[in-house]
């Protein structure tokens, strides 16, 4: 897609590209007051537990892994959504089929408004 303010799941164009950690890669397109990052996880990748002071609510499209919330570890699956409040470490694992996932960020991460490595936050 070619206009402004319209994208599509499949395309980076408009996005900025981020590698997070090792097999986990995203394309991130931010907002005046939210930013969505779409975030492929390859088979069994594991991100950094981490944390930041924006709220962050994740949607699994595809594939499966196990999502890490504090002292809980959650079992989540295509259709799963979650919520993670601000400053609550986390991260996620993928299952063997990898995953893809949605992230939204409320207000935008500053740290995800150019290209770069990393989660870009306070590692645990």
């Amino acid at each position: 897609m070619n206009t402004k303010n319209f994208f599509n799941i499949d395309d980076p164009e408009g996005g900025i590209a981020r590698e997070l950690a090792p097999g986990i890669t995203t394309t991130v397109f931010p907002g005046d007051q939210a930013m969505i990052s779409v975030v492929r996880l390859e088979p069994e990748a594991r991100g950094v537990l981490h944390h930041h002071p924006e709220e962050q609510w994740g949607y699994c499209v595809s594939g499966s892994g196990i999502r890490y919330q504090g002292d809980e570890a959650v079992a989540v699956s295509s259709g799963d959504f979650w919520r993670t409040p601000g400053d609550l470490p986390h991260t996620i694992e993928a299952g063997g089929e990898g995953m893809v996932v949605i992230d939204i960020f409320a207000p935008p991460r500053k740290e995800y408004t150019k290209p770069g490595d990393g989660f870009a936050a306070q590692e645990e």
